[in-house]
């Protein structure tokens, strides 16, 4: 995927450059991802968190970087990159969020594209829907999940690697992404410390849910200006 970058100013440039590359890095590691570093590291050169983790990503062979990535997310439920399952788990009211993603997306002025297999609240393409489309419904999208972004940052901080160290390397972009949101406060910081405590809701259905809601099957597959396709630039 390309780029689409938006005329921005200021906070709302910086933080349209910082979710870009932190869309790119989240993603499941791929030879583009590769090769595209030296373009990622000049879009955030003097990132603290991001330029670490570039480093790191340099310092690996494609093959161990994706080992780790799916130790990282797909086998641990605390570092999931699915923002509503903080909020809902696999409870039925989590079909309802995907929906509101979605719906998010269409306000913007593109439709979610089913092709890539991905749901909608996948941090990496609300990520790059805010870089490339807009920032503002975005920003909204992750300050609705506020407390869910500090949850993937606090589990990524306190990720324990094989050699004893502690932090996972993907623990950057969280940071990076954390620090172009608002500080959390009152029933927002209460919400991270009862996920930390007790974790997600644990009611499990699956999300059949989702699939059959009315509102997913409005218009066609494809509309618009743009789709919203997760992964590393192509």
């Amino acid at each position: 995927m390309m780029f689409r970058r938006r005329s921005t100013h200021g906070r709302r440039e910086d933080a349209a450059r910082t979710w870009a590359v932190c869309s790119v890095l989240l993603d499941y590691p791929t030879e583009e991802l590769v090769s595209s570093l030296d373009e990622l590291e000049a879009l955030v050169a003097d990132d603290p968190h991001l330029v670490p983790l570039i480093d790191h990503v340099r310092g690996r062979t494609l093959a161990e970087l994706q080992q780790d990535y799916v130790a990282t997310f797909d086998h641990t439920r605390k570092c999931a990159l699915y923002l509503t399952y903080f909020a809902y788990g696999d409870t039925r009211r989590r079909g309802a969020a995907l929906v509101a993603f979605k719906e998010a997306y269409r306000r913007g002025g593109v439709e979610w594209s089913e092709e890539h297999g991905e749901l909608p609240d996948h941090l990496c393409a609300v990520l790059q829907f805010g870089a490339t489309v807009d920032v503002a419904i975005a920003r909204q999208l992750l300050e609705d999940h506020r407390a869910g972004v500090e949850m993937l940052r606090i589990a990524l901080a306190g990720w324990r690697n094989d050699d004893g160290s502690v932090g996972s390397p993907w623990a950057g972009a969280l940071a990076a992404v954390s620090g172009t949101l608002r500080e959390l406060a009152g029933d927002e910081a209460e919400a991270v410390r009862r996920l930390v405590e007790q974790g997600p809701p644990a009611e499990e259905v699956g999300l059949s849910g989702y699939g059959a809601d009315p509102a997913l099957s409005t218009g066609p597959a494809l509309i618009s200006t743009a789709t919203i396709p997760v992964g590393a630039p192509r």
